[in-house]
């Protein structure tokens, strides 16, 4: 199978269902940033120290591709029929249980923190950013196509845990986060 259609060379692209739109619309904006997001998270695993954190960041990028899949099929009748995997609120339970897990082995917060420190917590910075971006460009997107109620959720959770495990990474690697001043 080749890598390439020449589908997309007219700057459109397909919606799973089929409906033809351009590559520049905010739902593949959308899915786009929690495609690069899937990206980093795969760049932080290759720095991470804590194996249980690896394991959850694998966890999150197979999250993060149902949710790719769910922004890439509108919510219309004909779709309803492809039986996508929407985003459930078990993912944002997820995220919670691992935030609360995480949290309880940090010292309270006091200061903000800038991002960096180690290089793991840094890039698990970078991942918290760029979920942000990707929850403004769904929340952004549902001002006008219905997305998942959950979607926004769970992105808004899981940059609350890249926040925690970045400073996770940091404690197990004996580096202080850095304080702002």
């Amino acid at each position: 199978m080749k890598i390439y259609t020449k589908t997309g060379d007219t700057g459109e692209t397909s919606l799973f269902g089929g409906k033809r739109v351009s590559k520049d619309s905010l739902r593949i904006e959308a899915y786009g940033t929690i495609d690069e997001l899937n990206s980093f998270i795969g760049n932080a695993v290759t720095e991470v120290k804590d194996a249980e954190i690896k394991n959850l960041l694998g966890k999150i990028q197979n999250m993060l591709f149902a949710a790719g899949a769910d922004l890439a099929t509108p919510e219309t009748e004909k779709n309803k029929k492809l039986k996508i995997k929407r985003i459930p609120a078990s993912y944002v339970s997820e995220m919670e249980k691992a935030i609360d897990y995480f949290e309880t082995t940090l010292d309270p917060l006091k200061n903000f923190i800038l991002p960096g420190g180690s290089k793991s917590a840094a890039l698990l910075h970078v991942c918290r950013t760029v979920a942000r971006r990707a929850e403004r460009k769904v929340v952004q997107l549902n001002k006008t196509e219905q997305v998942g109620v959950n979607l926004i959720i769970f992105l808004n959770r899981l940059s609350d845990l890249f926040f925690v495990l970045s400073r996770f990474e940091n404690k197990v690697s004996n580096i202080p986060d850095i304080t702002w001043k």
